[in-house]
């Protein structure tokens, strides 16, 4: 599908992975219907609420009832936001899908921006943040930690600033629906999936209410499962750390044999063993560790549990 063929008018679905943002969404919904009802008269929004303890449930349904065209979906526990996003894509049927979060902080007017490069010929409309200043040090410096790593063992370039923000074309959303795996680092999917895709800067916004629900510790999960699912680095790394103890190990051993033999220094007993022990003990129950994350995730995939449960499904609106 070129430019010159795409039509201005074509359906659209907004996914919206949502958990406990209730205090967000009625002026999310106002937003997106006066930014959608202006670029095409075929536009749904798909709630997927990811096992919210909150009022999400009741305002969405609540806002449906009012005539906004909206589907909502609830999972039957947290099951966290990729899976809230497969289950989203899995549902959306629209030329066009949009993926986005209901906590505000991506501003809607972006999506005329979306919508023109679409226009244009571009498969994938990404929004990529143009600065990190709001964040802290430390995450600063683990983002750019972790994409170095996946990054450079991968055959594509996963974008470090890009997040889910992004509008997507049919066809990009039927070739991520074919990727069978449990463990879906949805960044490192839209990135392996190719197509044309065009970058938007944008800037957050603030929170319209609460505080995000990633925690140091998930955020730290979620960046473990992206480097296994999309590099072999750790495993090199550590096989080339063995080979080279290994190569330390026998070059200490043959200094020691020939200083003996030349010098008739006697050979370090007892601390000389504990201290090479402790150290190659170290170095194989990390190396056994790392594997064991790798065969983890083996496991996952060998025993094809869905990826997420639906407890409540209202359907298509009226």
């Amino acid at each position: 599908m070129t430019a010159l063929t795409r039509d201005p008018g074509a359906s659209l679905d907004v996914v919206l992975p949502a958990f406990n943002e209730a205090a967000n969404l009625v002026a999310l919904f106002a937003q997106l219907r006066r930014v959608l009802g202006a670029l095409t008269p075929r536009w749904r929004i798909l709630l997927i609420d990811d096992g919210s303890s909150d009022d999400t449930g009741a305002v969405a349904l609540a806002a449906r009832a009012t005539g906004l065209p909206l589907r909502y979906v609830r999972l039957s526990r947290n099951f966290g936001k990729e899976a809230a996003l497969s289950a989203g894509l899995a549902l959306a049927d629209a030329d066009r899908v949009l993926l986005m979060d209901a906590d505000g902080q991506h501003a809607p007017e972006l999506i005329v921006a979306m919508h023109e490069a679409w226009l244009r010929g571009a498969d994938m409309a990404c929004a990529v943040r143009a600065n990190r200043d709001e964040e802290g040090l430390l995450k600063r410096w683990g983002t750019r930690l972790f994409y170095r790593i996946v990054n450079a063992s991968t055959e594509f370039r996963i974008p470090p600033d890009a997040g889910d923000f992004r509008l997507l074309d049919r066809r990009v959303v039927e070739a991520l629906n074919a990727l069978p795996e449990r463990n879906r680092f949805m960044k490192g999917l839209y990135a392996w999936v190719g197509f044309r895709t065009e970058f938007l800067p944008y800037t957050p916004q603030p929170r319209g209410s609460g505080r995000s629900h990633f925690s140091l510790g998930r955020l730290l999960r979620l960046a473990f499962d992206g480097v296994t699912a999309f590099s072999n680095l750790p495993l090199r790394i550590w096989g080339a750390l063995g080979g080279s103890v290994a190569l330390c190990a026998l070059g200490y051993g043959g200094w020691l044999v020939v200083e003996h033999l030349l010098y008739g220094h006697p050979i370090p007993g007892w601390p000389t063993v504990v201290v090479g022990l402790m150290f190659f003990s170290g170095v194989q129950l990390l190396s056994i560790g790392i594997m064991g994350e790798y065969i983890g995730r083996i496991f996952n995939e060998v025993k094809q549990r869905p990826v997420y449960l639906v407890a409540q499904d209202t359907g298509n609106p009226p």
